[in-house]
């Protein structure tokens, strides 16, 4: 598909590091360089790298840690929620493949594994580090969100005889909520512009296996037996997971004819079959579905000139530092990137890993300051966040550091604040007009929209890494499947405010009203770290709005509290999605280590949070995220996996080396020792622009 890029370039903060202050007492740029690079040689750690943490004993019978935990490679690794699809990625870098392929192959395999969080009739973001021989290389996003069609209003979701309680599943399995897809086209520009691999190559083992069947693990099974309806309010859909009225259980075979019929035909004719041709004609016809007491209230809007005219950006990631390293997180239309940034530089001021201080992982005061942070992010989010293409978002007054520090100073370690109103970034954001006085109202209700999606992370033999988060919104999307194609068609205009909430009385600039073409605001946040410009970390979550929350806790467990990858997505977390504060966390699976204690969420309720549960009972009964992660140790370039247990996480990896008692590699065997092609650098393909 040719597409012309519409670049939209993210505003960078203010760097905060040792460069500033000592050049600022007068030293050299040469004297900074080598005072900061000796003391960084001389005990620097890359984060996430095992062994990670002596974890505290536990009474709890504790299963075995995944097979690849602690094992280092050297050739390529995948981190994937579901093996099959780990498999297609992995046999992409095996035969010579980069990073990019990789990412494709592991794309379309998720439409057929885990149909009812992903596919090509979603959307995504897909981080993207482009090794350079060595030297440093470069980091964007393809943004392949979907997009409001032509047709769409701000007061579409106000709907006639509908309660505002039932507005979201009702509108949510109904036409209207669909966007137009990005998935395909996403994956498709990655490949032409920076991949090694034809379209259909990447298509052609998820077309097999969509054709010849899988036997389906307890996720999807659950999934399917508990799914609010979404796979039996419409036939197409029924017919596949309910056959026969009978919901598919655990081991079952799951057989998707169409689905194959429509890989094939994309194989075939490229992504044109799907944006202009017979797919898309499929596509307009099908979100014309309504649930509404009003039909014609719920029907699509899409058109086929919606599908023509649909394109990919080509976006510069949100980047702050904290603590010496570099995030580059998902820019506007996500506000994954501002909030965690926010949240962030909120709490460094705090010694959190200091558990001498009493800010170790877990406990009372670290989980309250979490808490806050995501409270006050939140509540900015809610106002001044949406598609920067069509409204101003003050995003360098966000992440400038004396507003952060005046949003900080409202955290108090040993109180709970009352519920936090929505700062003025406008002050300290240059670029912005509008009224720098405005005040906000502390916002009183949460909408909770149930949300789910899937995240993984590549890094090939060159260096280069992929961190792709990539969803259809709520699990099963709105429930339709296209006729005669076999995919789920995408909620993800639900994630527009579903009242307009512009107002020039209040301030409130409405970021995420609906507009036809518009991006709606998203909590994806595929993040990839830096140290000396050099990617170490590549990770990400599914989850609706607590993706920000895993990211962040994840960061916290990875920079703060030092823990190896798999240790840090294995730990329990601890979640907020709004000012008013309601808590959820985790910690009832076995492997979430170390637990909150009853006593530590005892401390958080007598200071005031919102946690399920009775004083004296574990509330930490939530299921949070699913993270896959890599990790490239800077010092010696070995790589590293993790996976999340909280699905069928699997991390695949290539050129092993055992860890031997003296902290250096042996050689490892297995499977995927094979160290490939050297001279197939970047995978044929070194990307360029």
């Amino acid at each position: 598909m040719d597409q012309d890029l519409a670049t939209s370039t993210t505003t960078r903060p203010v760097r905060r590091t040792l460069h500033t202050t000592l050049l600022a007492a007068g030293l050299s740029l040469g004297l900074v360089a080598g005072l900061a690079c000796a003391n960084e040689r001389h005990d620097f750690r890359t984060p996430g790298t095992p062994p990670g943490i002596d974890l505290p004993p536990t009474a709890e019978t504790v299963p075995p840690a995944p097979p690849w935990d602690g094992v280092a490679y050297r050739r390529g690794v995948v981190s994937v929620s579901h093996p099959l699809a780990a498999q297609a990625g992995a046999d992409v870098l095996a035969r010579g493949g980069n990073a990019i392929d990789a990412a494709a192959a592991i794309q379309f395999m998720l439409n057929v594994v885990e149909p009812q969080f992903s596919g090509i009739g979603g959307g995504g973001f897909m981080m993207v580090h482009l090794a350079n021989g060595g030297k440093s290389g470069r980091t964007f996003a393809i943004d392949g969100r979907e997009k409001a069609p032509a047709a769409a209003t701000p007061t579409q979701f106000v709907l006639s005889g509908v309660a505002p309680a039932d507005r979201f599943a009702i509108a949510s399995t109904s036409g209207l909520a669909v966007g137009v897809p990005g998935t395909l086209a996403a994956v498709d520009y990655a490949l032409r512009r920076f991949g090694s691999i034809r379209l259909r190559e990447a298509i052609a083992p998820a077309a097999k296996v969509a054709e010849q069947g899988f036997r389906i693990n307890r996720f999807l099974a659950n999934d399917i037996a508990n799914d609010g309806g979404r796979t039996s309010f419409q036939p197409e859909t029924a017919a596949v997971f309910r056959p026969g009225g009978v919901p598919l259980k655990e081991g079952d075979l799951l057989v998707q004819p169409d689905l194959a019929k429509a890989f094939r035909l994309i194989a075939k004719q490229g992504p044109e079959v799907f944006y202009r041709g017979e797919i898309a004609a499929a596509i307009v016809a099908a979100q014309q579905r309504s649930r509404t007491p009003a039909p014609a209230e719920g029907a699509g809007r899409m058109t086929l000139a919606d599908l023509r005219d649909y394109r990919v950006a080509l976006r510069e990631p949100t980047r702050f530092d904290y603590r010496g390293y570099t995030l580059a997180m998902m820019s506007l239309p996500s506000s994954g990137g501002l909030t965690v940034g926010g949240m962030l530089g909120m709490l460094e001021r705090f010694p959190i890993g200091d558990a001498s201080q009493g800010f170790g992982f877990g406990s009372t005061t670290t989980l309250h300051l979490m808490a806050e942070a995501m409270r006050l992010a939140f509540a900015d989010r809610a106002v001044w966040m949406g598609d920067a293409d069509f409204v101003p978002v003050p995003e360098r007054g966000l992440l400038n550091r004396d507003y952060l520090a005046l949003r900080s100073a409202m955290i108090s370690p040993t109180s709970r604040m009352s519920t936090p109103a929505a700062g003025n970034p406008l002050p300290y954001d240059d670029a912005m007009q509008g009224d720098k006085r405005t005040r906000f109202a502390p916002e009183l209700k949460e909408e909770v929209r149930p949300s789910h999606t899937t995240h993984f992370s590549v890094v090939d033999r060159w260096g280069n890494v992929v961190s792709f988060t990539t969803t259809i919104e709520s699990t099963w999307g709105t429930g339709i499947t296209v006729p005669g194609y076999g995919f789920l068609l995408n909620n993800e205009l639900t994630d527009f405010n579903f009242d307009p909430a512009k107002n020039a009385a209040t301030g409130n600039p409405g970021a995420n009203d609906v507009a036809p073409g518009k991006r709606p605001r998203s909590s994806m946040t595929p993040t990839i770290v830096f140290k000396r410009r050099e990617p170490i970390l590549a990770y990400g979550s599914p989850g609706g709005a607590t993706i920000i929350n895993s990211v962040f806790n994840v960061t916290l467990n990875l920079i703060d509290h030092r823990m190896s990858i798999q240790q840090a997505i294995d730990a329990p977390r601890l979640s907020v999605t709004s000012a008013l504060g309601t808590v959820s966390c985790e910690g009832v699976l076995p492997f979430q280590q170390p637990k909150f204690t009853v006593a530590t969420q005892d401390g958080l309720r007598a200071l005031g949070h919102l946690l399920p549960g009775a004083a004296g009972t574990n509330g930490c009964t939530a299921q949070i995220g699913s993270v896959q992660g890599i990790v490239v140790d800077l010092r010696s370039g070995r790589q590293y996996g993790g996976a999340d247990r909280r699905r069928e996480g699997t991390v695949i990896g290539f050129g092993a080396r055992k860890p031997r008692g003296d902290g250096h590699d042996a050689d490892g065997g297995g499977e995927n020792d094979d160290d490939g092609d050297d001279d197939k650098r970047d995978g044929g393909k070194r990307g360029g622009d």
